[in-house]
């Protein structure tokens, strides 16, 4: 009842940024110990919890809620790293070679978790400190949205063990998950108060925007426009024949700047690099530039049979912040008879991928966490091919079905939301469904599924039902598929699913939430990419 009595409360306020720790008022006993109280909602040791965040808002300040919402992240960022030593105690009861890598990526994603905890707390600074610049728009959902994910896919790594080491570990990661997700729906909450004014989006229109940034030059332009033969502003160039600086992409990317602020173009010549490029979080705003699709390549065969990981099966995998492709095909193998097999997985926020083709069959593309955008991408596959719990938006690409293993069905997507309150999911606009196949759409992975399709044409092999159950009714009433002014023999509406989460679009508005400038960028970091873009919705 305090909950609902501070709410009420709060709608008096002009605005969320009246919210900050130089609040006009005192808050009640009551209600911070409301605040606190969903801050620890469900968490084991309730306790401990509640005791931590109060410590904690003894170092912040007077009591406000942004300040029991740092306090809250702070707490959560405690627990991730001590998640983090536990995990690496069980590195010794491994027997088999699954479970060694399954630790190694606990490791790596929770490390995931304290970096975007730690983003998340900077934010909350900017936040206390009065800071509307339309720039910060989101990055709080989607960084908290991120780390919410991580340990799940860290579990997903067990599978095809006895799942012995798995309970064990699950058992650390409980409290961080239900810590961040606690923080995460208390964060949206008082973001998303009916009060609060909109941010200012004016930085991007509805047309398409190829404007660069002051740091590239007038020749870096010319080249981020043609993509033609030998970029002249390169910082590094690979070349299988000896003519670059590197014959590998790995040594280029090795060689690459750790946590650079601005734009480290490696520039890979015309070839087929058979590698597997794992860039860590590091590895900041570093771009690709190829000779184009199916001339520069890079290839590997690893997949789910051979002992790894989902995660790990990447030819290429990104996490550093800013990453940019262009240009080039990025291959997995693998065939579809050697079942999870991902070609691209991607865990760079604010990356951009642009005339890039995926290649793969099941489990293709991996857009597994945080703000992507690709543009005339071709992305092929068959189970799953576009699947994970980032927030992106693909604009003019091409999608096209390949032959699965018999008795398989094709689906395009899996997308992965798994609360309410996670800013992620899939937009597929101004594309082409190529299916080659009896083709579905997508199918719920997880609880919060949440996939649109908009202005799409569609082959005449999507099926009639346009979309796959998971399992049994699993999500259908907590899913949010949408199709939008689709086209093409395929996009009849007549025959779709009755689902309650499945939504016919009618209204542009409803539809322009789904759009660049209001679901990844706000009018932020998309223009500095120097890919072209549409913001809004097409005519």
């Amino acid at each position: 009842m305090a909950l609902v009595n501070f709410f009420l409360l709060l709608i008096l306020l002009p605005s969320f940024e009246a919210l900050s720790d130089e609040f006009p008022f005192d808050m009640k006993t009551q209600d911070m110990h409301a605040l606190i109280a969903q801050a620890c909602m469900d968490v084991e040791n309730q306790n401990s919890c509640l005791n931590n965040i109060q410590n904690e808002l003894h170092k912040i300040g007077p009591p406000s809620p942004t300040s029991v919402v740092t306090a809250a992240l702070r707490t959560t960022l405690g627990e991730a790293r001590n998640a983090i030593e536990n995990i690496t105690k069980f590195t010794t009861f491994s027997v088999s070679y699954r479970e060694q890598v399954a630790i190694e990526d606990c490791k790596e994603l929770l490390d995931f978790s304290v970096n975007e905890l730690a983003w998340s707390l900077a934010e909350m600074k900017r936040i206390r400190g009065g800071d509307n610049n339309a720039q910060y728009e989101g990055n709080l959902e989607a960084w908290l949205s991120a780390a919410l994910s991580n340990q799940d896919t860290c579990l997903e790594g067990f599978e095809g063990t006895d799942r012995r080491l798995e309970s064990y570990i699950s058992g650390s990661l409980t409290q961080v998950t239900q810590l961040i997700s606690n923080v995460l729906a208390l964060y949206t909450q008082l973001h998303n108060l009916p009060f609060r004014p909109p941010r200012n989006t004016s930085l991007i229109t509805n047309e398409e925007s190829s404007e660069f940034p002051e740091w590239v030059t007038d020749g870096d332009q010319e080249l981020l426009k043609s993509g033609t033969q030998g970029p002249m502003h390169a910082n590094a160039v690979v070349a299988l024949d000896g003519s670059g600086h590197y014959r590998t992409i790995n040594e280029a990317v090795n060689a690459a700047p750790s946590h650079s602020t601005r734009r480290y173009v490696i520039y890979i010549k015309q070839g087929l690099y058979k590698e597997n490029i794992d860039m860590k979080r590091k590895k900041t705003n570093i771009v690709f530039i190829g000779d184009g699709i199916g001339k520069t390549i890079i290839q590997s065969n690893r997949n789910f049979m051979q002992g790894w990981t989902t995660f790990r099966t990447a030819t290429l995998a990104v996490s550093g912040k800013g990453f940019i492709a262009r240009d080039m095909s990025i291959r997995n193998t693998a065939g579809p008879e050697n079942h999870q097999a991902v070609a691209l997985r991607v865990d760079s926020d604010q990356s951009a991928f642009y005339r890039v083709s995926v290649e793969g069959h099941q489990d293709t593309l991996y857009a597994h966490s945080l703000r992507q955008f690709y543009r005339e991408c071709e992305i092929y596959g068959t189970i799953d091919f576009i699947f994970g719990n980032g927030a992106a938006v693909l604009q003019n690409c091409k999608i096209y079905t390949r032959v699965p293993l018999p008795l398989q069905k094709v689906t395009i997507t899996a997308q992965g939301r798994k609360s309410p309150h996670q800013s992620t999911g899939f937009t597929i606009q101004d594309s082409y469904v190529l299916a080659t196949q009896p083709t579905y759409l997508g199918r719920p992975w997880k609880q919060y599924s949440r996939t649109i399709y908009m202005n799409t044409y569609m082959s005449g092999l999507v099926q009639p039902r346009g979309w796959l159950e998971w399992f049994g009714d699993f999500a259908l009433n907590t899913l949010w598929y949408g199709e939008y002014r689709n086209y093409g023999p395929g996009a009849s509406l007549a025959g779709r699913v009755k689902w309650p989460g499945y939504h016919i679009i009618r209204d542009a508005a409803a539809a322009d939430f789904f759009t660049v400038q209001h679901f990844i960028d706000g009018g932020s970091w998309l223009p500095a990419t120097g890919v072209k873009f549409t913001a809004g919705l097409s005519n």
